[in-house]
């Protein structure tokens, strides 16, 4: 009965979280309070939520101040310089443009918010794309994937899950799968660069070389066909009616005046914002490597680091006391929803637990699972991953179907932390999946059709999903 009721609780969550039905808070608070009523275990119902709350903590608190900090990095200017030099090293070629995007999507992936990731990458990279007439499927596919790799960091929210639904320290989860991770992100860059010489051919793109002998290309009547020449149009005829065609590049004498210079056209992030602190910029920028550096060698907690790190941030930046609490109010939004879930899955696991229903949901699926399955678990896991974070939020998948997948490996010697990693295979292409609502942020200002987004990253994405996975098979990670 306990693992009839325990599948149905979780299958009750998934389609009420799918469904839009009720917020990932709420139902990771009312369903399993109501499960475990019906399992005549109500009165034990605050033993199994106060348990919770005090192993999840510590990853509520790492989430908290990580946000904050990377929040306030992104308001004073940090990643400025970077995504500057990325639109000047792009210059007019599709290769570099869209490797400028992968690069870009990787580094604004650093504050885990897919959301502003999104918006600081097609901000300053659409001008560009538009420019050369280059597909903006590609911007998207490419930055979503970027981010999904990225979205990995224990900030970012999987790892954070994988840890909360475990039991288990971000860090032993995420440290070791960095060289699998950045082997995927290698990958990502690599996939930039194949998509960008497709689009190169596609455009009859010039070299550099030749782009700076070639004249800009000639404004046409609409209706007459687009010229080939300083690296932008592809021949074909423009079916606008009443316009100018104006490929530009900004390269020759005769470009529009669109075709301003690429640091003119970075609008990602506002260059006059109040909050920018230029005479600041090398004590944050050693900050965060310190602060990174101290992460990965595991000098101290993660959630030390970041309530260490987040409380110099904004003592130095911000000295005034009104424009700290100004600091955190902007971010709270983030910093609310994150946290919020965190302590509302201490109900959700807790009774999981607690009531005994995970045990009796493992023992069924090591029945199910063939004998010659059980001690390749984790590979299991991986895979499974991949496609059940695409069609289930996140929530869904760590605390409902992570837990019996650890319990189920555990049975046959495979260890929680291996199946923990594991489960981050899928999430380069979780971040396109519809029930992520950042891919609507980016699909929206990119004017992409969710659709055809979908359908261009969809295979390869779940193909740096099993690079991730074979790398960290290779590396003995998983």
């Amino acid at each position: 009965m306990l693992t009839i009721l325990g599948f149905v609780m979780i299958a009750t969550f998934l389609v009420l979280i799918m469904m839009k039905k009720v917020s990932p808070i709420a139902a990771l608070v009312l369903i399993p309070a109501l499960f475990c009523v019906l399992v005549g275990k109500g009165a034990k119902l605050g033993d199994y939520v106060i348990a919770g709350i005090g192993d999840l903590a510590p990853t509520a608190a790492m989430l908290m101040f990580a946000i904050v900090y990377f929040g306030v990095m992104i308001d004073v200017g940090l990643f400025d310089p970077i995504v500057r030099g990325i639109l000047r090293f792009a210059k007019a070629d599709p290769v570099r443009i869209v490797v400028g995007t992968a690069v870009l999507a990787a580094i604004v992936s650093l504050d885990g918010d897919g959301s502003t990731t999104f918006m600081i990458t097609v901000s300053a990279m659409y001008p560009l794309y538009k420019r050369l007439k280059m597909s903006l499927i590609v911007m998207t596919g490419v930055a979503a994937t970027a981010n999904g790799v990225m979205n990995t960091l224990p900030w970012g929210g999987p790892t954070a899950r994988a840890a909360t639904a475990l039991k288990l320290d971000a860090s032993d989860i995420f440290v070791p799968m960095i060289p699998a991770l950045a082997v995927g992100l290698v990958g990502v860059f690599a996939l930039a660069y194949v998509l960008g010489r497709r689009e190169r051919k596609r455009l009859g793109y010039l070299s550099i070389d030749e782009v700076l002998e070639t004249p800009a290309t000639e404004t046409v009547a609409s209706g007459e066909k687009v010229l080939v020449g300083a690296g932008s149009g592809d021949g074909r005829t423009n079916e606008a009616t009443g316009r100018t065609n104006k490929a530009t590049a900004g390269a020759g004498p005769g470009a529009d005046a669109d075709a301003e210079d690429d640091d003119e056209g970075f609008q990602g992030l506002d260059p006059d914002r109040a909050t920018l602190r230029p005479r600041l910029y090398w004590f944050n920028a050693l900050l965060t490597v310190s602060l990174l550096t101290a992460m990965i060698m595991e000098w101290l907690p993660i959630p030390v680091l970041f309530i260490l790190g987040a409380a110099l941030a904004l003592t130095v930046n911000f000295p005034q006391m009104k424009e700290q609490k100004e600091r955190i109010a902007a971010h709270a939004d983030n910093v609310l929803n994150v946290s919020g879930m965190v302590f509302a899955a201490a109900v959700f696991t807790g009774v999981l637990q607690g009531t005994g229903m995970v045990d009796h949901m493992a023992k069924w699926l090591v029945d199910v699972v063939p004998n010659s399955m059980g001690p390749h678990m984790a590979i299991v896991t991986g895979v499974l991953s991949i496609p059940l974070t695409y069609f289930m939020s996140n929530d869904g998948f760590y605390f409902g179907v992570l837990p019996v997948l650890a319990e189920a490996g555990q049975a046959h010697g495979v260890s929680s932390l291996e199946i923990a990693r594991a489960s981050l295979v899928g999430q380069p292409l979780h971040m396109s999946s519809p029930l992520v609502p950042a891919v609507y942020v980016l699909v929206g200002m990119a004017k992409v059709e969710f659709g055809d987004h979908t359908k261009f990253t969809v295979k390869w994405a779940a193909l740096t999903s099993l690079v991730i996975l074979c790398a960290g098979l290779l590396f003995g990670i998983i």
